[in-house]
């Protein structure tokens, strides 16, 4: 891969939703991954490294405003490029 472009630094805290103050669109033009107490996950749609949490929806359940309910899991967040 002779990618031309230098990967942004990846944030303490980064989220998938455009609303977010804490989205960053330039990091989401490459892969993504995140690991969870050293286990992958590809459903997260928030997380902080500092604090060690994620954010991943609840199921199929979904808010007022279409957005999928989300819970909180603890633990030790691992984020890198693909």
């Amino acid at each position: 891969m002779n990618d031309t472009t230098a990967q942004p630094a990846l944030p303490d805290r980064l989220s998938v939703n455009p609303r977010s103050k804490f989205h960053v669109a330039e990091i989401f033009e490459f892969d993504i991954g995140i690991k969870v107490n050293g286990k992958e996950r590809y459903d997260v749609e928030e997380y902080c490294i500092s604090e060690g949490w994620v954010k991943v929806p609840a199921g199929k359940a979904l808010d007022r405003r279409g957005q999928p309910l989300l819970m909180t899991v603890k633990g030790t967040i691992e984020a890198f490029y693909k």
